[in-house]
């Protein structure tokens, strides 16, 4: 299966708005629109980490977020949010490195995350080498 289609089907799967546009229409630039990390986490993360970042099990296993000592290298988490692994899809395609650092931001310093250093533009082009 192409991997658009994979990620298409995952985001309707799990209710997550994550493509569309503050406006309710359907991005045409093929990106995810919302410009702060709560969004794109509401958006695009809580339809399979859960709304509190609480994580799930059943059809696969979605890591909790919350205070995931996981999260403390701050690369961890860019790199599995732009490039993914296992059954995490990358979401580089889709989000600029702008949105990547705002969304790791939003989740270190949140659901019981407290990591006072944080993501910069240059720490995620490091990692998607854009």
């Amino acid at each position: 299966m192409h991997k658009h289609t994979w990620l298409l089907m995952l985001v309707c799967t799990f209710g997550s708005t994550g493509g569309w546009a503050a406006d309710g229409d359907l991005s045409t630039s093929g990106k995810f629109d919302q410009t702060s990390g709560e969004a794109l986490f509401h958006q695009v993360c809580q339809g399979c980490h859960m709304p509190q970042a609480q994580g799930a099990s059943g059809a696969g296993a979605y890591p909790p977020l919350a205070a995931n000592a996981k999260l403390a290298a701050k690369v961890y988490p860019v790199f599995m949010v732009s490039s993914g692994q296992g059954g995490m899809p990358g979401f580089k395609d889709y989000m600029s490195d702008q949105q990547i650092a705002d969304v790791v931001n939003y989740v270190r310093s949140h659901f019981g995350n407290a990591f006072a250093d944080s993501v910069t533009l240059e720490d995620v082009r490091s990692v998607t080498q854009r």
